[in-house]
């Protein structure tokens, strides 16, 4: 069993003891995915830390995107729940680049890559993304290099 999915039982077990209702509700939901995930596919198997990583990061954005979607249909109440959440769930993915990092990573691929405009960009894409892996959002890192090749 992976480390990450043990200190998210022992957590949710916490959570129960400690009667809180958000964390307790939030990584109920979590461990759910991951067994659906585990028994997804030809046969059951343990998820190593990477898989697990993954189903945190897609639980997070779903929470992102409800929260968004929450916003959109004026429900403010429940835009904050799955914000809360998704906060949570943020404490157990690595941390995140920030804008200087990301800018430098970008910029080396760049160079590397020998790219001078926006028709490049899968190019530079290619090499950007396995060094931020799961370190930032897709979204993010597309919009930087972007700007990194509109701005070149």
């Amino acid at each position: 069993m992976s480390a990450l999915k043990d200190r998210l039982q022992a957590d949710l077990t916490a959570a129960m003891r400690a009667r809180d209702e958000l964390r307790l509700a939030t990584l109920r939901l979590t461990l759910t995915a991951l067994k659906n995930a585990e028994v997804s596919g030809g046969e059951a198997r343990d998820l190593d830390d990477e898989e697990v990583l993954a189903v945190v990061r897609r639980e997070t954005k779903k929470r992102r995107e409800a929260a968004e979607a929450y916003d959109a249909a004026a429900r403010p109440e429940l835009a904050a729940r799955e914000r809360a959440e998704g906060a949570l769930l943020e404490g157990y993915l690595p941390a995140q680049l920030g804008d200087d990092e990301l800018a430098a990573i970008v910029d080396a691929a760049v160079a590397e890559s020998g790219a001078s405009g926006p028709q490049q960009m899968g190019q530079v894409m290619k090499l950007v993304t396995p060094r931020v892996a799961g370190r930032a959002d897709g979204g993010r890192v597309a919009a930087e290099v972007k700007r990194r090749l509109t701005s070149a």
